[in-house]
C-alpha cells in the first residue's frame, strides 16, 4: 500500500472576514507555494493553516521507500506453524549444523579439561596449580558452548547437543612426566578447537552468513590464538625443568599466576 497524506490540513487566505481554501491537495502545495503572491505578502497579510473536512485521498509523490509495499514479501515468509522459528533469517541449514557441531567440541574439550583436574587434584599427585588450571580452563570451555547455544537459538536454529567421548583419566607419561604430557595434550586441544572453528567461519564466510562470521572472529578467535600462545610457553618450560623438582616449581607458579588473574 502507498504512503497517503493526512486528510487533515488545507492552506486558507486570511485577508478580511472571508478564509477560502488556496490549496485542496498535498500535491499541489509546493506549486503554489512557489507561484502565489502572498508568500511575499508582509506579516499579517500571509496565510495560515486550518483543518479541512474533505479527505485528501491522494499519494505523496517521490516517496522511494515505501515500507508497507517491501515489506510484503516479508511477510509471506513468516511462519504460521508453531514448530517453526520466527526469529529465523538467512540462516541456512549447514550453518546450523556447523554451530552444533562446534558446541560438542567445546564440551568434548572441556570434558578432558575436567579429567585432567581430576587427575592433578589427586591425593598423591597433589599438584594444584595444575589442578586449578585445568579446571578453569573446563569451565572456560563448557562457557563457550553455552555462548554457541544461545546464538543458535538466536538465529532461529535448534541446538542438538551429541555424545561425549569419554577422556583418559590418567596423565603419567613415562618419558615426560604428567605435567608436561597434560600440558602438551592440552596444546594440541586448543589447536584443534582453532581448526574447528576456522572451519566454522569459512562454513559461513561460504553461505555468506556476515553475521555469523561475526561473531565467530569477535567471540572466539582472537581469544584461541592467546590460549595456544600462552599453553605454548607452558609446554616449553615444562621440557626445560623436566620431571624432577622443577615441576613443583612450575605448579607454584601456575598457582600464584591463577590467584593474581583473579585478583
Amino acid at each position: 500500500m502507498l504512503i497517503k497524506a493526512a486528510p487533515a490540513f488545507s492552506i486558507s487566505c486570511s485577508h478580511g472576514d472571508a478564509r477560502r481554501p488556496l490549496f485542496s491537495s498535498y500535491s499541489s502545495v509546493n506549486q503554489h507555494l512557489i507561484s502565489s503572491p502572498m508568500i511575499r505578502s508582509k506579516t499579517g497579510a500571509g496565510f495560515v493553516a486550518c483543518a479541512s473536512k474533505g479527505a485528501n485521498s491522494k499519494p505523496l509523490t517521490g516517496v522511494v521507500f515505501e515500507p508497507f509495499e517491501e515489506v510484503k514479501k516479508e511477510l509471506n515468509l513468516v511462519p504460521t506453524v508453531p514448530e517453526a522459528s520466527l526469529a529465523r533469517q538467512r540462516y541456512v541449514d549447514e550453518c546450523e549444523a556447523a554451530v552444533n557441531e562446534q558446541i560438542n567440541v567445546e564440551y568434548n574439550v572441556s570434558y578432558v579439561y575436567h579429567a585432567m583436574y581430576a587427575y592433578f587434584d589427586r591425593d598423591n599427585v597433589a599438584l594444584r596449580g595444575f589442578a586449578k588450571f585445568f579446571k578453569e580452563s573446563s569451565d572456560e570451555e563448557r562457557e563457550h558452548a553455552q555462548k554457541l547455544m544461545e546464538y543458535q537459538n538466536k538465529r532461529g536454529g535448534r541446538v542438538k547437543l551429541q555424545s561425549i567421548v569419554m577422556p583418559i583419566s590418567d596423565f603419567d607419561h613415562s618419558d615426560k612426566g604428567d605435567a608436561l604430557y597434560a600440558m602438551e595434550l592440552a596444546l594440541s586441544l586448543e589447536k584443534l578447537t582453532n581448526e574447528k572453528l576456522l572451519n566454522l567461519q569459512s562454513i559461513a564466510d561460504r553461505n555468506n552468513d556476515v553475521q555469523l562470521a561475526d561473531f565467530v572472529e569477535s567471540e572466539y578467535l582472537y581469544e584461541q590464538v592467546e590460549a595456544i600462545k600462552k599453553i605454548s610457553k607452558y609446554v616449553a618450560q615444562l621440557r626445560r625443568v623436566g620431571k624432577g623438582l622443577g615441576v613443583w616449581h612450575f605448579d607454584q607458579m601456575l598457582l600464584r599466576e591463577e590467584e593474581e588473574a583473579v585478583a
